[in-house]
């Protein structure tokens, strides 16, 4: 398996357990927000993915039943996760994180209810319903911290441009100052004094 793919399946912590076990089912937590890429590297990892799933949907041709329907689910989560995950190192946006825990965590959720299936009556049942609680709670959570991330980012612009603002407005202040005392002046001096306020103040 290629290194960069490696590294992007293990940022995303696929744990894929079985509810075979009775075992609660891994959940999709949120991460460290990725390191940002270009887009270079991104349609890199993306086709990476793509030879990955390849290779990985080949070797479970030998199987059959549900063995195989597993394989097959864990070989396509993986590609989804790894081209959400390069997605969001690449936009590195609430949004695009958000997306990328939300296919880490259906990922998790495909696999374990095609494990259910090698349960029967109540026990799978339950187990259906565990993994679909699980991926409704990550999906929920996941939401709160993108609404979180956003809020956060669009009051640091709020707060940067009141700022630059409140910067104009304090030069646009000093400035009527100085051009008042240059009143007292007259002929060259006074130009001279509006010119030397005007270059101090930013004024055309």
């Amino acid at each position: 398996m290629p290194k960069l793919m490696i590294a992007l399946f293990a940022t995303a912590g696929l744990a894929l357990g079985g509810c075979a076990t009775q075992r609660p089912m891994a959940t999709a937590k949120p991460t460290a927000p990725p390191v940002p890429i270009s887009k270079e590297a991104y349609d890199t990892a993306v086709r990476n993915a793509e030879m990955q799933y390849k290779i990985d949907k080949d070797a479970c041709g030998p199987r059959s039943g549900n063995a195989k329907d597993i394989c097959l689910a864990e070989a396509s989560g993986k590609e989804k996760t790894a081209k959400a995950d390069a997605e969001a190192a690449y936009k590195n946006t609430p949004k695009a994180r958000e997306d990328a825990r939300i296919a880490r965590a259906e990922t998790i959720h495909n696999v374990a209810k095609e494990k259910c299936d090698d349960l029967s009556g109540n026990a799978k049942d339950v187990c259906v319903k565990e993994a679909d609680a699980t991926l409704t709670k990550v999906k929920a959570d996941a939401k709160v911290d993108r609404v979180t991330a956003d809020t956060k980012e669009d009051a640091a612009m709020k707060e940067t441009d009141a700022r630059r603002q409140a910067a104009a407005d304090k030069r646009d202040a000093d400035y009527k100052v100085a051009a008042e005392k240059c009143d007292a002046l007259s002929g060259s001096a006074k130009s001279t004094c509006i010119g030397e306020a005007k270059i101090r103040y930013g004024k055309p």
